[in-house]
This record gives structure tokens, C-alpha cells and sequence, in this order.
């Protein structure tokens, strides 16, 4: 059985095999213009693409678990507030320590009893912080996703699911407000493993230290698109059940992708604590993990670059329409939302290959009506994958 399965994805690699060539030299053009940035911008404006870049490690794994799995979660809020927890306790604790000092933060002496709590102790070892996070998320998302997909939960149930647990977390992190600092969060950090913040030196490092954090996540996620894993994905979300009958585990096949998605988010919010210099409930509930999921619809969640577009074009809207219309602005978002998705339903990423297809028909041109190599190996064919599992 799995012979025939791996001949069924090796005829699928022959016609989706990775990332077209206009999407590298976008891939090129992005991080060329996010590296040189820094030149342009202002310290402040620095901060703000590097908080947008944090936002968008979490689009990335959605990209890879919603447009390649199918699986809509709504709760990666979770994952996102674990890593910046965790790496917000580690910076209070060291804050707390240095130049002689108690080692207690201050708003365990203001809202508690002055003392740490016994978890939170661990988190003084920078070595413990680093594994811890990566490690949390990815055993908790192994967890919930073991448990739900082998029960066969999909679809709307999964969402309803990931989207409460999220809410759960929000008030659970805004009623113990004596270990996490309830709804004002865990703020007022000066250092970072050492590095004073407030250097605009550092600032800027911390930046390029994000910056390649998320390249590096793309290069890895668009392997992991094309690659075999990638494609059995794919034929789980189009027609899971012949996936079983075949031999494989369409529940563990998710859940690994729901786990890697999950280390993304973390690794985005424990770089999202010395960016924004604070992490709260509000940062992580149910309103920023549905914001998360428009960035990735909005860019193409079965392209390459979509996420991180998308994500980037949601955060600068909503930071600009925000200051310039405060009234009003989360309709004209909303508007802007409505307008991309109803031209181009397969994102902002597929504009180049759309552009090239009406190009074509205008001239009268052979293929138009089959589009350009580029729309058709970045963008995760809808049904393909189902005809081929059933040869």
C-alpha cells in the first residue's frame, strides 16, 4: 500500500515541484528590502516592522498547517503567548537580578507576596528558557492534537475547539494576576541575555536577529510544502480517508504539522517580548489569533510568500489606519480585506501569475488558459491531490 502511496506523490512531485521562479526573486526582493530598512526608517519604525516580522513567524506555520493541511486553527494565540511568557519570566527574573538586586520582580511585591513562585524559578537559567521554549508548545499542541485528530475532530469542530482554548488561556493568564501580572502583562524590560535595550545599537541587531529568524523559517516551511512529508499533507487534506485506507495515519500526519506550526508561533512571541518590550493577554486572545489567520488568507495561504505578505500588508494596515482614521479604522481594514480576497482569491501572491494569465488572454497567447509555471507550482492545486491518491 504505501508503495502505491509514494508512487502517487512521486507523479505529484513531478508536477508540483517547489517554489516557481518569480517567487525566489521575490523571496530575493523581500529580504533585500527588509534588510536595508534600518537605513530608512527610524528607531521607532525599526521596533514597529520588527514586532510586524514576530507576527508573521506565526503566519508562516499557519500557511504550512491551514493552506497545506487544511487544519484552520484559531487558538495559535496559545502557542505564540507560551514562547513570550517564557521568555518574558527568564527577562523579569534577570531585570529582577541585576546591580544587587532581590531577584523578585516588582509586581509580585505590588499584587502578591513577594515572592517568586516555585515554576517560575527555572526560568532564571537562560540555557532552561531557550529549550523551554520551543520544547512547552510543541509538547502542548503534540498533546491537543494526539488527542483531538485521533478522534477524527476536523473542520469547523477543530476551529470552535482551538478558538476556546485560546479564550481559556486569555482569562487563565488574567486571573493569576500575582504570577503573570493579570491583564497588564509582564512589561519594563531593560536587558536581553546581557544586551541592554534601549541601545539603539542592540535595537537594530535585535532586528536583523528577527529578520533572519523569519528567513530562515521560509526557507524551511517552503522544503517542508514540496517536499514528501508536504505532499502526503496534501492528500490528507483532499481525501484523508484514502490516505488511511492506504496505510498511513492521517491523525499523526496533522498533528506533526499542528506541532511545527506551534514552534513557529512560540519562537515569534519569545522574539515578540524584547521587540514590543511587553507581552499581555491582549497580545495573545481570540481577536490577535483570528488577525493572525486574515494575514495568511489575505497573502495566499497556499503560497510560498503569501503568509508573510499578508501578514506584513494586515499589520502595517491596521498600525496606519489606526493613527490616521481611530474612528473608523477597522472597517476601512475590513473593506481592504473584502476587495484583495474578491480580485484575487488566491491571495496577494498569486498577482504576478494573475497579471501574467490576463496578459495572455488579452494577446491570445497559447496557455493562457492553463496559467504560468509560477502560478501552478506555488500555489497547492484544490483537488488534484484526491484524483491522484484514487489512481
Amino acid at each position: 500500500m504505501k508503495k502505491t502511496m509514494s508512487a502517487v506523490i512521486a507523479r505529484r512531485d513531478r508536477r508540483v515541484a517547489g517554489p516557481g521562479r518569480s517567487s525566489w526573486i521575490l523571496f530575493a526582493a523581500l529580504a533585500m528590502v527588509l534588510a536595508l530598512a534600518p537605513m530608512v526608517l527610524n528607531q521607532f519604525n525599526i521596533g514597529l516592522l520588527a514586532k510586524f516580522l514576530c507576527y508573521s513567524m506565526v503566519a508562516i506555520g499557519l500557511g504550512l498547517l491551514w493552506g497545506r493541511g487544511g487544519v484552520l486553527s484559531l487558538g495559535q494565540g496559545v502557542f505564540f503567548g507560551l514562547g513570550g511568557y517564557i521568555m518574558a519570566m527568564h527577562m523579569q527574573l534577570a531585570d529582577a537580578s541585576a546591580n544587587g538586586g532581590s531577584g523578585v520582580p516588582e509586581f509580585m511585591s505590588l499584587y502578591g507576596n513577594g515572592h517568586v513562585p516555585g515554576w517560575w524559578l527555572p526560568f532564571r537559567s537562560g540555557v532552561v528558557t531557550l529549550i523551554a521554549i520551543p520544547v512547552v508548545p510543541m509538547l502542548v499542541a503534540w498533546a491537543l492534537g494526539a488527542a483531538v485528530f485521533k478522534r477524527r475532530v476536523k473542520g469547523a469542530y477543530f476551529s470552535i475547539l482551538s478558538q476556546a482554548l485560546v479564550a481559556a488561556f486569555a482569562l487563565l493568564l488574567i486571573g493569576a494576576q500575582t504570577s503573570t501580572g493579570g491583564s497588564n502583562g509582564l512589561s519594563d524590560f531593560t536587558g536581553f541575555f546581557g544586551y541592554v535595550l534601549n541601545d539603539p545599537v542592540n535595537q537594530r541587531s535585535l532586528y536583523y536577529l528577527v529578520l533572519i529568524v523569519v528567513l530562515v523559517m521560509l526557507l524551511a516551511t517552503g522544503l517542508l510544502m514540496y517536499s514528501r512529508f508536504g505532499e502526503v499533507l496534501l492528500a490528507v487534506r483532499d481525501t484523508e480517508e484514502r490516505v488511511r485506507f492506504l496505510g498511513y495515519d492521517p491523525a499523526s500526519i496533522k498533528t506533526a504539522a499542528f506541532v511545527y506550526a506551534a514552534l513557529l508561533a512560540s519562537i515569534g512571541g519569545a522574539l515578540f517580548v524584547p521587540v514590543a518590550g511587553i507581552i499581555s493577554p491582549s497580545d495573545i486572545g481570540v481577536t490577535p489569533s483570528i488577525i493572525f489567520l486574515l494575514g495568511v488568507a489575505l497573502g495566499g495561504r497556499s503560497t510560498f510568500l503569501g503568509p508573510v505578505l499578508g501578514s506584513l500588508i494586515v499589520s502595517i494596515a491596521q498600525n496606519s489606519l489606526s493613527s490616521a482614521f481611530p474612528s473608523f479604522w477597522s472597517y476601512l481594514e475590513g473593506a481592504l480585506f473584502i476587495v484583495v480576497i474578491a480580485l484575487l482569491p488566491g491571495g496577494v501572491a498569486t498577482l504576478v501569475p494573475s497579471i501574467r494569465r490576463w496578459r495572455r488572454r488579452v494577446s491570445g497567447a497559447p496557455g493562457a488558459r492553463g496559467g504560468s509555471r509560477a502560478s501552478q507550482t506555488d500555489a497547492v492545486p484544490e483537488a488534484s491531490a484526491g484524483e491522484l491518491v484514487s489512481r
